[in-house]
């Protein structure tokens, strides 16, 4: 058990000096260089989230505010008759991004899943209508409507199964 931990412990500090020793232009080690990979968020912090089933986020959609709107959020601690119609509107904006009525608008998402369904439909017709004229073979001569004619007259003349009232 020691063994394998020493051995994990030596693995990991021979890995960690050749990260530090690639350093780019500006001085950085590598491991400190962002190469298109987005920083992790920290999930312990509360967090704007606008979903209908959960209606009331951890924290308001505007953090930061101007010197009028702070001005609003002060005029807000007063009584709100005196508020006009826009001001609530903004104040429910430095809270929220959207009402209801806009997260629950149609936004027009089946128009493209009905027309990516019917592009793979007509996709997939197109590779059957190709199986048949190229990769599948001929059907038989005994499907044919003539042959077909042919054998049950010969099976009429022979009396292959006849049928019998009583």
């Amino acid at each position: 058990m020691l063994r394998l931990t020493s051995s994990r412990l030596g693995s990991l500090l021979a890995r960690r000096p050749t990260a530090a020793l690639t350093s780019s232009s500006k001085g950085r080690p590598a491991s400190q260089q962002s190469h298109g990979v987005s920083e992790a968020e920290d999930m312990s912090r509360p967090t704007y989230y606008e979903r209908v089933d959960m209606p009331l986020p951890d924290k308001p959609y505007k953090d930061v505010l101007s010197e009028a709107e702070e001005k609003l959020k002060q005029k807000e601690k007063g009584p709100w008759s005196q508020l006009t119609k826009e001001e609530k509107v903004a104040l429910y904006r430095l809270k929220f991004s959207q009402s209801y009525a806009e997260m629950k608008a149609p936004t027009g998402e089946w128009k493209t899943v009905l027309g990516g369904m019917f592009f793979f439909l007509g996709f997939t017709g197109l590779v059957v209508w190709w199986q048949r004229i190229y990769v599948y073979p001929p059907s038989p001569r005994t499907l044919d409507d003539d042959w077909k004619a042919m054998q049950i007259q010969r099976m009429l003349d022979m009396r292959i199964n006849p049928v019998q009232w009583k």
